[in-house]
């Protein structure tokens, strides 16, 4: 590791950034010094213009991870290097918007069904049933679940912020016969190569990428697609959506209102109407 690679590491850590987020800005300027071909710091502000309208118009690359190649590179010149290139703030790459694919609740069930190794299949009914995003469900602890109060901790989630979510009775009964039948410690969802390690991500990721694959689901999601098809399900249960944004643990009420345009019952009464007002054609 060069020092000025560890430079950064260490002001991404007296900055509090988390070690997903550390991990991404260190790359996102590996990659900008592999593009030249040499060491970032000797670098100006016409190679880094150079390389963005690349990233926007070369590899045409998706608004988040143009974001996250921005936050990276920009941490590392303004904080690192301490240098000020108004260059930073001209960057603004167009946000595209895409509704999140939505199962509904028989393709869930049928997809879950489909899953056949215990730890594996017990994760993602608790990630579905729960409203989880995929880290949170595979760093959960015996000790997150709270029987009386019918809850379940989810701590340090995105933001490095702790919160409470409602545990189904369904998903509890579910997890205390796979807690008698797999007795897992210190975490519910362990590592198959490394007990004491949690589930890693992508392991969760490539089971669901088969299960989709084998089931008759015409639909390109992923795992965060679970998180999505929760809350939209709840919706078109009645639940409000300053509910659902405190489940999920938005910041914002703007980011959970997508989910209303993804409900069955608004789909219906659109249907409905266009279909009488078009009637008599």
């Amino acid at each position: 590791m060069t020092e000025l690679r560890r430079r950064m590491i260490q002001d991404l850590k007296l900055n509090g950034k988390a070690e997903k987020t550390i991990t991404a800005y260190v790359d996102a300027v590996r990659q900008l010094a592999n593009h030249y071909g040499r060491s970032p710091d000797l670098l100006n502000e016409t190679h880094i213009r150079e390389f963005f309208l690349d990233l926007i118009e070369g590899r045409q690359l998706a608004h988040s991870t143009i974001t996250q190649y921005l936050c990276g590179i920009k941490f590392f010149y303004e904080k690192t290097l301490c240098r000020d290139w108004k260059f930073f703030d001209l960057v603004r790459p167009q946000k595209r918007k895409k509704l999140p694919v939505v199962f509904n609740r028989n393709e869930v069930r049928h997809l879950l069904e489909l899953v056949t190794q215990p730890v594996n299949r017990m994760a993602l009914t608790t990630i579905y049933s729960c409203g989880l995003r995929l880290n949170e469900g595979c760093h959960l602890t015996a000790g997150d679940i709270d029987s009386d109060r019918m809850q379940l901790r989810v701590g340090q989630g995105k933001g490095a912020k702790d919160r409470y979510v409602p545990l189904p009775e369904r998903t509890l009964q579910l997890l205390r016969d796979y807690w008698r039948a797999c007795r897992p410690e210190p975490y519910l969802f362990p590592s198959s190569r490394k007990p004491s390690a949690p589930i890693p991500d992508g392991t969760l990721q490539r089971t669901f990428k088969v299960v989709l694959h084998q089931s008759n689901v015409q639909k390109n999601g992923s795992i965060h697609s679970l998180r999505h098809s929760y809350a939209t399900h709840l919706l078109e249960a009645g639940l409000t959506l300053p509910a659902i944004q405190h489940i999920l643990g938005h910041k914002n009420l703007q980011t959970t209102q997508v989910y209303t345009h993804l409900t069955e019952e608004a789909g219906k009464s659109v249907r409905h109407t266009i279909n009488a007002v078009m009637a008599d054609l």
